[in-house]
Parts: C-alpha cells; sequence; structure tokens
C-alpha cells in the first residue's frame, strides 16, 4: 500500500506548479482529480516537444491522474467542484489571486463546507503583500528570489537555469506545506490554508544571501562555474574539450586533490588547512587544478580523482543521463507503454521509501477521460451527465 492511499485531492492547478505539487502525491497513492477546461485543456499538453498532437511533458505532469473537463464559469461546473471538495483531503490551485473567489469558491468558504479540508495556493508573489494582483511566472520569481542575479559569468548578462525551477521549487514548498498540514490535521481534526509564492520559495534556497548583506553589506555576484567563500570548486577544461566539475573544498579532500594533481607543496601548505585560507587564494588554486586537467582528457582526469576519492563529474547531456547505469540501476529512468504501443523513458519516482515506495500507475489522461466516471461517482445519473455535455458545462474528448 503507498503511503498516501486514499487520500482524495483535487487540482485545479494549470502548467507546472500546481500540477507537479499534485503529480509528487499521486506518485505515492493519492486519488488526484485534476480539473481542465474544456476542449483544450492544460496549457501544459501543447508545450515542447508533441507526440501525436500531445507535449511529452505531459506524460511526466500528469501521470497517475484522472481528468475531468469542466467550464468553471458555470454556475453548475463551480456547483461539482463544491461537491467534490466536500469528501476531498487537498485541494491544490495555482491561479492569480481572486480567480477562485471569483468562480464563488473562495477557500474560507470551502473550509465552512470541509473544515478537515487543506487548500494549497501557489501564486506569484503570495495571497497577500503589495504585488499580490500582478501575474508570475516562474522565471520572474527567479529573478525576484535572487536566484537570476548569481547564474551567469562576470560581466555577462544573467541567464536561466535552463528549467522551470521557481515552478518546482514552489511546487516542493507546496507538498511539504501539505504533509506539514496533514500532520497538525491529525492532531486537530481541521484543514487549512498554505499560501506559496514563487518568489518566496525561490528566496528560501538562497543560502547565506541576505545574512552576508546583513552582517557585512557584501552583494553576492555571479561567478560563473566556482562557488564563492567555498574553495577549490569549480569547472576545469581537460584536453579533449569537455569539462570536469571538482569539489576539492573539504580540508582532507584539498590534500588528497593537491597530492594527485603533483602539487605537495600546497597540500602541505599551512595557509591552505582551512577553508577561509584556500578562499584568499582561490585564483592560484583555480590555476594549479585547470594547468592539470588540460593535460589530460576527461576520463584520465575522472580516474584520477576516483582514485583518491575526491568528489568529481562530468558534466551531463540528456544523452549521457539516458545511458547512464547509475541512473539505470537506482530506477531513475523507468520506460512506460504509450497508448499507440510504443515505448516512452519518463523519470522514475522520487523519493524512494524502503516499505511504501510510489510508482507509475496509468498514463496521463486525455482530456475528460474520466468525466463521466467522476461525475456518476457523485451521484449523477447518465442523464443528467450526458445533460451537462450537451450544454458545455462538462467534456469528455
Amino acid at each position: 500500500m503507498e503511503p498516501l492511499f486514499n487520500l482524495k485531492v483535487v487540482e485545479m492547478g494549470q502548467l507546472i506548479a500546481g500540477p507537479f505539487a499534485a503529480k509528487t502525491l499521486a506518485d505515492f497513492g493519492a486519488d488526484v482529480i485534476k480539473i481542465e477546461p474544456p476542449k483544450v485543456g492544460d496549457a501544459l499538453r501543447k508545450w515542447r516537444l508533441l507526440k501525436d498532437g500531445t507535449s511529452i511533458w505531459w506524460q511526466v505532469q500528469s501521470r497517475n491522474k484522472r481528468s475531468l473537463s469542466l467550464d468553471l464559469k458555470q454556475a453548475e461546473a463551480q456547483d461539482i467542484v463544491r461537491t467534490l471538495l466536500k469528501e476531498a483531503d487537498v485541494l491544490i490551485e495555482n491561479f492569480r489571486p481572486g480567480t477562485l473567489e471569483g468562480w464563488g469558491l473562495d477557500p474560507e468558504k470551502l473550509l465552512e463546507l470541509n473544515p478537515k479540508l487543506i487548500v494549497l495556493r501557489i501564486s506569484g508573489y503570495g495571497q497577500t503583500g503589495p504585488y499580490r494582483d500582478k501575474p508570475g511566472f516562474g522565471v520572474v520569481a527567479e529573478a525576484m528570489g535572487g536566484l537570476r542575479h548569481l547564474t551567469a559569468e562576470p560581466g555577462r548578462v544573467p541567464v536561466r537555469v535552463g528549467i522551470s525551477i521557481g515552478d518546482t521549487l514552489a511546487s516542493l514548498h507546496g507538498v511539504i506545506g501539505i504533509l506539514l498540514a496533514l500532520q497538525e490535521r491529525h492532531q486537530s481534526g481541521k484543514g487549512q490554508i498554505i499560501d506559496i509564492a514563487l518568489y518566496e520559495a525561490v528566496f528560501n534556497c538562497m543560502e547565506s544571501l541576505l545574512p552576508e548583506y546583513s552582517a557585512f553589506g557584501e552583494v553576492r555576484q555571479a561567478a560563473g562555474s566556482a562557488l564563492p567563500g567555498i574553495a577549490p570548486t569549480n569547472a576545469y577544461l581537460c584536453s579533449d574539450g569537455g569539462y570536469v566539475l571538482i569539489a576539492g573544498n573539504g580540508d582532507s579532500i584539498f590534500k588528497r586533490l593537491m597530492t594527485v594533481i603533483g602539487r605537495e607543496d600546497l597540500s602541505s601548505d599551512p595557509e591552505l588547512e582551512n577553508n577561509d585560507g584556500r578562499v584568499k587564494r582561490v585564483a592560484e588554486l583555480d590555476q594549479a587544478i585547470g594547468e592539470w586537467a588540460k593535460l589530460l582528457n576527461t576520463d584520465k582526469v575522472l580516474a584520477a580523482l576516483d582514485s583518491v576519492a575526491v568528489p568529481a563529474g562530468r558534466i551531463y547531456t540528456v544523452v549521457d543521463i539516458a545511458n547512464d547505469p547509475h541512473y539505470r540501476a537506482r530506477e531513475n529512468i523507468q520506460s512506460i507503454k504509450m497508448a499507440d504501443g510504443s515505448t516512452l523513458d519518463v523519470p522514475g519516482v522520487i523519493p524512494k521509501l524502503s516499505r511504501t515506495p510510489g510508482s507509475i500507475k496509468t498514463l496521463a489522461p486525455q482530456i475528460g477521460e474520466n468525466t463521466d466516471e467522476i461525475l456518476k461517482s457523485i451521484g449523477l445519473s447518465e442523464s443528467q451527465v450526458a445533460s451537462l455535455k450537451e450544454r458545455g458545462v462538462a467534456f469528455t474528448k
């Protein structure tokens, strides 16, 4: 039995932040009903690369979910949502603040309807504060949270991390919030509202950024592949044009690193025994490591570092990931069979639980694939369901 078996979740999210949180719960047994608009469904269905008209990403983000397609602008659809939420444990939404209220689905009213309901609200800037009504996407949140300023080579334009990291961080904070609220509900029997802002989920991961400024007026700057204030840690060019990331910043690790590159003078230098001393001479250390690395190809550099237990690794592309035996051994990559009989590699379920692991149980649904069964499960007759569909309140593809 999976750890969230019998947990009933209604997802009213779209794109990334809300749906990723719901996907995480579904992977571990939660029954997730995803509510989508008629005909077009969640916009993520058309993002990135499409196979047979639907995004491949969709198979990751919406696996293990059921799709109920409703026109939430209509009062009857809103009534259906209320009926579902009377028996639900969790509601997840990531609309702009005020959207739920505009549909008459104010979380406070929903809690009156179902006092045990836990409501996760993810938005760009949160449900309060002067920016609450501004539209916010993850890319903007990453900038406001302080991350974008640091993701650059010194003196060059700050760049994206390359994925929607702001959305994903908010999702994971949201899942933590749901699990905390569920644990507290065991004591009180009451639900509550969780308010997550995209920017603050990023900010929460910014380590010592703020206290350094508060204590010293220090404004951390972009440092490329280095890790400011921790040395030596950087990416070093090898003779074959590849880069190896080397983290020699532990005191004993540093000594082993200097020995393997033939710099015993640095290994035994008392000024370099601790990190603060090494930071003062980081340029010298980077030069020494870089001169050694560029004489060897990537494989030989990694073999030498592995032999003395210095943390190091190549920079993986998806080709490296797909062919790496460790990924396969850990079931980080799983193959699923698509409706057309083809197979598709997708990320496995994380985290790994020893006794009650999660699993991929069903493919991502088509728009409104489960509309009929869900509506009938709340007491509607076949003729009532047909009427709702005829009038555009509900939809099945």
